[in-house]
Order: C-alpha cells, then sequence, then structure tokens
C-alpha cells in the first residue's frame, strides 16, 4: 500500500494549454490540484515554469495520482475525445473507491457520455460528461461550463466548477444540465450554434465587401458600431479586430490572405446529424455544416467559376447606410432563428433521451465564457426564467417583437444578395424556416398524397374534411389511378 497523503483537492490529467489553464484556473480560486500527464517530463516541465509556486503538485503515475487525492476523488481527464478517454478510465478504475468522481471535460459525443455514466455507475464510479467553451483564455480565466450526468456527483464539484466558471451579473455560467450524456448534448449544440452564427457573420462581411464594396477598415469599423448594439457579443468583437489586422510585411489585411477553405472538427456536423435523428428543423446550423463543406472544394469551386455564368456585380449606387443597417436586422434576426432551433432540438433531446434538462441554466451558462457569448443571451436567459417551459423562443414577446421589427430589413438584404448573386445560404434558411413556421397550412399535402400515389403510403386527412370515407385520425390509401390497388404500405414517421 501507498504511504502518500491525501490533500489534492481536484486532479486533472492532460497537460496541453486548456488542461494547464483550467489546473492554473483551479489553483487560483484556493483548491490544491494534482496533475497528471501521459508524457511525465511534462508534468515536471509544468512544475518548474508555469505552476511554480502554487497549490499544484505533480504525479508520475496514475497510481500516485490517485493516492495524492482526497476521497470522494475529483478527477478531471482533458484528452482527446474518444478511445482515449476510455483508456484513462480503464486505467484509473483500479486505483479508485466507491463514490469518486470522474468528468469528461473534452468534446465528447454524449453518447458516448451516455454510455461511460451507465458503466460506472455499475462500479459505483460517479461519471461527469462537462462541456467546457471558451477555448484558452477562457480556461484560464473563466470558461463556460456545462456538466451533466450522474447528478449525486454535483454536490462534490459544484463548488469547484461555479468558482473558476465565468459570471455574468455575478452568476456563475456553470449549472447542473441534466442525467447522462445532457452536459455533452448542450456542449454540441452550443458549437453548432457557433458554426451558424460564424457563417451568418461571414455572409454579412461577403455582402459588405463584394456587394457594398467597402474596405477591411470600413467593415471593421461596422462591426465595431455593431458591437455596442444587440449583436454585441464574442464573435463580433473577434471579427472587428480580424477587419484590422494588417499583414506587417506588407500592411494589408491578413484575411484577405487566408485560404477560403474552412476546417471543422465535428460537432457541428454532429448536431446536425443528431437534428435529422430526432426530425427536428435545424435548419441554419445544418446549413452552415454545409457551407464550410461548399468552401473546402475550393479547387472545383474554381473550375466551376471559369465557366458558371451569374450577375456581374455593378458599383454600389444605393443608400449604403441602408444597406448594412439591413444587413444588421438580417444578422440579429437569423441568429435569433438559430437560438431558437437550437432550443426546439434541446426540447426534443429531452423528450427522447427522457432528460430533464434546465432551459434557464442552460442559457445563462452561454452568457459568458464561452464562444457565443452575447448580450442576446441575457434576453433568452429571461425568457426561459419567466416562463420555463416555453415552446419556442418565438413565442416570447421580446423575440417575437424583435423579429417583426427586423423582417422588413432581413428580407431586403437576402434580395440584395441574390441580385448581386452573393450566396447567404444561413441568412435564407433562417428566414425560409420563419416562414414555413409561420404557415398554418404547408404543401406538405401534396407531397402526402405523391408518397401515396407511388407507394401507397397513406395519409391523414385535415379534421375539417373528416367524413365516413375520410376518417380523422385513420391511416388512409386512396387508389389513386383505379389500377394500383388497395393494400397500403406501413406507415413511419420520417
Amino acid at each position: 500500500m501507498s504511504e502518500t497523503k491525501a490533500i489534492g483537492d481536484f486532479g486533472l490529467i492532460g497537460l496541453a494549454v486548456m488542461g494547464q489553464n483550467l489546473i492554473l484556473n483551479v489553483a487560483d480560486h484556493g483548491f490544491t490540484v494534482v496533475a497528471f500527464n501521459r508524457t511525465v517530463a511534462k508534468v515536471d516541465h509544468f512544475l518548474e515554469n508555469e505552476a511554480k509556486g502554487k497549490s499544484i503538485i505533480g504525479a508520475h503515475s496514475i497510481q500516485d495520482f490517485c493516492d495524492k487525492l482526497k476521497s470522494p476523488r475529483r478527477i478531471m481527464l482533458l484528452v482527446k475525445a474518444g478511445p482515449a478517454v476510455d483508456d484513462f478510465i480503464a486505467s484509473l478504475l483500479p486505483f479508485l473507491s466507491p463514490g469518486d468522481i470522474i468528468i469528461d471535460g473534452g468534446n465528447s459525443h454524449f453518447p458516448d457520455s451516455n454510455r461511460r455514466t451507465k458503466y460506472l455507475a455499475e462500479k459505483q464510479i460517479r461519471f461527469v460528461g462537462a462541456g467546457v467553451s471558451g477555448g484558452e483564455e477562457g480556461a484560464r480565466y473563466g470558461p463556460s461550463i456545462m456538466p451533466g450526468g450522474n447528478e449525486e456527483a454535483w454536490p462534490y464539484i459544484k463548488d469547484i466548477f461555479q468558482s473558476i466558471a465565468a459570471k455574468s451579473d455575478g452568476e456563475p455560467c456553470c449549472d447542473w444540465v441534466g442525467d447522462e450524456g445532457a452536459g455533452h448534448f448542450v456542449k454540441m449544440v452550443h458549437n453548432g450554434i457557433e458554426y451558424g452564427d460564424m457563417q451568418l457573420i461571414c455572409e454579412a462581411y461577403d455582402i459588405m465587401k463584394r456587394g457594398l464594396k467597402m474596405t477591411n477598415s470600413e467593415i471593421g469599423d461596422v462591426f465595431t458600431k455593431w458591437n455596442t448594439g444587440v449583436l454585441d457579443s464574442f464573435l463580433i468583437e473577434i471579427t472587428r479586430d480580424i477587419m484590422k489586422y494588417n499583414d506587417p510585411a506588407d500592411d494589408t489585411p491578413l484575411v484577405e490572405k487566408i485560404l477560403d477553405s474552412a476546417g471543422q472538427k465535428g460537432t457541428g456536423k454532429w448536431t446536425a446529424i443528431n437534428a435529422l435523428d430526432l426530425g427536428m428543423p435545424v435548419t441554419l446550423i445544418g446549413e452552415s455544416v454545409f457551407a464550410r463543406c461548399l468552401s473546402s472544394i475550393k479547387d472545383e469551386r474554381g473550375r466551376a467559376a471559369e465557366v458558371l455564368e451569374g450577375p456581374e456585380i455593378p458599383a454600389f449606387t444605393g443608400d449604403k447606410e441602408e444597406a448594412i443597417a439591413d444587413l444588421e436586422q438580417a444578422l440579429y434576426a437569423s441568429k435569433i432563428i438559430s437560438y431558437a432551433q437550437g432550443f426546439m432540438l434541446i426540447r426534443e433531446a429531452a423528450k427522447e433521451y427522457n432528460w430533464k434538462l434546465n432551459n434557464p441554466a442552460i442559457a445563462l451558462m452561454w452568457r459568458g465564457g464561452c464562444i457565443i457569448r452575447s448580450v442576446f443571451l441575457a434576453d433568452i436567459t429571461k425568457a426561459y426564467r419567466a416562463k420555463p417551459d416555453l415552446e419556442n423562443l418565438l413565442f416570447d414577446d421580446f423575440f417575437k417583437a424583435a423579429i417583426h421589427q427586423a423582417q422588413p430589413g432581413w428580407r431586403r438584404a437576402i434580395i440584395q444578395g441574390i441580385q448581386f448573386g452573393i450566396p447567404t445560404p444561413c441568412f435564407s434558411t433562417a428566414l425560409s424556416f420563419y416562414d414555413g413556421y409561420r404557415t398554418k397550412d404547408l404543401p406538405a399535402n401534396l407531397l402526402q398524397a405523391q408518397r401515396d400515389y407511388f407507394g401507397a403510403h397513406t395519409f391523414r386527412v385535415k379534421p375539417e374534411y373528416q367524413s365516413e370515407t375520410l376518417p380523422e385520425g385513420k391511416d388512409i390509401h386512396i387508389n389513386w389511378t383505379g389500377r394500383g390497388g388497395n393494400v397500403s404500405a406501413s406507415t413511419y414517421l420520417a
């Protein structure tokens, strides 16, 4: 048996920049942290440099790491999502005791967190899947933390997490999200919304640059102004800075030298796939993922540019200030739609996976510390606090009024983009969703008739047209041609 004295309040495995910064953050808030990394030399280097003089101690093996932690052990993994998480869990288990807590703070897919919560509960270990957002700076000075999993763990980790989290109006941007993989699910939706926000900003930039013929400095001035109003946010702020940054080599905008082929790590795609699985029309996030995919076929687009025609973009002769104001309204309205869709997905996931999710807390967690943090989220928090079971964000009086006011400029901005031949996939899909959502009768009646015609997939009749031959609430098949027969296919919900 080891004679090592247990003095650590919190242990963290994974000394990449995020891990180091989170350890420093925890230590700054009065906790003693035990640090471990698979490459042990990295532990010693960290202790001799960034961690020197702080309440941080190192471990040189998994057993040494566990022995130095007080009971119940609070252990956080900040390692690459996937097999590495399972490998570390397996290596920890022989040295843990019932009631100990393992926290996965990486970008794990929520089904993995579902599985790990159940697996570790069988071994009397409490598992938490915690989404962490805010990047390197957030980890050091205050991230947004979205924990979910085995709720028995929350009283033991709440003090640390809420101490180190970002604060918004004095409230920590961290609260318990829900069961099993709920924390990582909410982080996944956060990342999907982040994809959408970034693409919307890019579309506004494209119209200003190519359509309105504005310089990068002028566009930076617009983002500076927007960052003082309803669009005040981290992403608008950094876009302002990017627009103003010139390459020191020739004093020209660096952003224009960057290859227009966007990368992605998969969380936006996960959100879009989950939306399809749950039958939720999360169109803006889906379109933002496809926009990245389109950007990535750079060579093919180059060939298409040589042979496919479109409008020539003339010198802009309209009212530039009005066009910029319309873009601001388009961006604001589209953001409202994106968040409304995100919370629709969260609501449906709670039903599907039998989770009890805290919508007001989720909105609060996104208000500070994270990449999508914005003033805008304070209004979402207020809406869900006033009505936690709010069916849709668009039904809240504030957002309903906001989208009504933004609508004329939103439509004009999209029309302007069409006339220029400048793609606005996320502006456009947001407006299409809005128009579809507010339409009582969509043309899906014809679609159902077509499905029944060629595949006997059946349809249901509108209540006002029910009759003896068309009973309400029943799956009906019609022999449309007299030749197709009266046997219907099985029905299912797509």
